[in-house]
């Protein structure tokens, strides 16, 4: 082949790529919509996996001591309500020691350990009876955690707050004789 015949054939074929349909735009997988734009996630049903026990017994609803058990009850159903509101510094107060017992040092810091959760929300169940030790009284409460993370992951959790709170001893201040979280226990529903 004669250098003018190879030039005429290259230009050929080069034109010949360029005349080729260009292959269609790849697609990118649809974006993953906002947590927040992804359907509120409900608790299981009492008496099902990861609910609630199913317990029918009614609770009284009229006005309730504040050494009871039922005003225990009360600061976690406000502990949940206050997270759910992202009044976190609201929400850190109610923990025993002025906040320390959540482990956090500041309002500021127990706030950011929720930055990832679009929904947080909680079942509270019926408190157990106090019990006494030492001067204070203990009340667990059992709940159910549930929400979304800003991924879109869903969250399940069960388990149950524990509080405690000075009996009414001389000496005692009226801070130490309200119901204080001292400790919450979840793990995922089985």
């Amino acid at each position: 082949m004669t250098p003018k015949l190879a030039a005429a054939a290259a230009a050929v074929l080069a034109l010949a790529a360029c005349s080729r349909p260009a292959e269609p735009p790849r697609r990118s997988p649809p974006p993953t919509p906002p947590a927040a734009a992804l359907p509120a996630v409900e608790p299981p049903a009492p008496g099902t996996p990861g609910g609630l026990p199913d317990d029918r017994t009614p609770v009284a609803e009229g006005p309730f001591r504040p050494d009871s058990a039922q005003a225990a009850a009360d600061v976690v159903q406000t502990y949940f309500a206050d997270l759910g509101a992202r009044q976190f510094a609201k929400a850190w107060a109610l923990w025993a020691g002025g906040g320390a017992a959540s482990g956090q040092p500041s309002a500021e810091a127990f706030a950011r350990r929720f930055d990832r959760y679009a929904q947080y929300a909680a079942q509270v169940g019926a408190p157990g009876a106090p019990e006494g030790a030492a001067g204070s009284s203990y009340v667990t409460v059992p709940v159910v955690i549930y929400g979304r993370l800003n991924t879109g992951t869903e969250l399940h959790e069960t388990g149950s707050v524990t509080l405690r709170r000075v009996n009414d001893v001389p000496g005692s201040t009226a801070e130490q004789r309200r119901w204080r979280i001292e400790r919450i226990e979840t793990a995922p529903p089985r």
